[in-house]
């Protein structure tokens, strides 16, 4: 089953000299699929992804996502599909540091006036599959980065989204913390069967998805599938980056 189909994408972003990020993309994601999409600064990655999440506007081709066009939708329909449809988890966390790790996770619920039982029940689920359990009433600036990403995380699914879109959720991260991170949120795609789309500059997360879609100035540039051995498939995408070129500092560094 389709849940996002994204056709002829393009996005030019207008000025004395106009500029084209996206050009053309065709991309497929369907139900239970955990995809990778990786390229150089500057290539359209995160345009792609905002496009996506409906943040911005293609300025030609469409977004679907279970069949719908949110980009279609009143500004109202359209926070409330956001809220329904999407999770986001995000490089800098974006959790409220007035709220404690609990009320952060519950937020999305909360504004849906989901009765306390099905809340806390939903909430226990989660925070165990995250093991986050211990922390559940601690604020924010208690928690340590790898912490606060598990309740990014268990954020962005609680109200089991038809898509969880993450920009760099490893950037902020070590590498203990960083591969913890990309552990659980394999882990919660298979079991929970939440489908993933996941922008990284990093070929370690990466390596954790089931194929990986390499964008090059604007355009499509190479697929590559995961096969049965992770760290193969890590040595396939370190190829294809070297191939990509752009700058050294584009990638984070290797690590396995």
């Amino acid at each position: 089953m389709e849940i996002l189909k994204a056709r002829e994408l393009n996005k030019i972003y207008p000025g004395k000299i106009p500029y084209e990020a996206l050009t053309n993309i065709d991309l497929t994601i369907n139900k239970g699929e955990f995809v990778g999409i990786m390229g150089p600064s500057g290539s359209g990655k995160t345009t792609l992804l905002n496009l996506v999440s409906t943040i911005d506007s293609p300025t030609a081709g469409e977004v679907r996502i279970q069949g719908e066009n949110p980009h279609r939708l009143s500004p109202d329909k359209l926070a409330y599909f956001r809220r329904r449809e999407l999770g986001f988890v995000f490089q800098s966390f974006n959790l409220l540091n007035t709220l404690t790790v609990k009320e952060n996770i519950v937020l999305p619920l909360t504004l849906d006036g989901m009765n306390l039982k099905e809340m806390n029940r939903r909430l226990g689920v989660m925070a165990e599959k995250l093991g986050i359990t211990s922390i559940l009433n601690k604020r924010t600036y208690e928690i340590s980065g790898g912490q606060a990403q598990r309740t990014a995380i268990a954020r962005a699914l609680i109200h089991t989204p038809k898509l969880v879109l993450a920009d760099e959720p490893t950037g902020n991260l070590d590498s203990k913390a960083a591969r913890d991170v990309m552990e659980l949120m394999a882990k919660l795609n298979e079991e929970e069967e939440a489908t993933m789309m996941l922008v990284t500059h990093d070929p370690m997360a990466a390596s954790y998805c089931n194929r990986v879609i390499f964008i090059k100035d604007g355009q499509l540039y190479n697929e590559i599938h995961c096969g049965d051995s992770r760290a193969s498939f890590y040595q396939k995408i370190i190829n294809v980056l070297s191939l990509l070129g752009g700058d050294g500092h584009d990638f984070s560094p290797i690590r396995v």
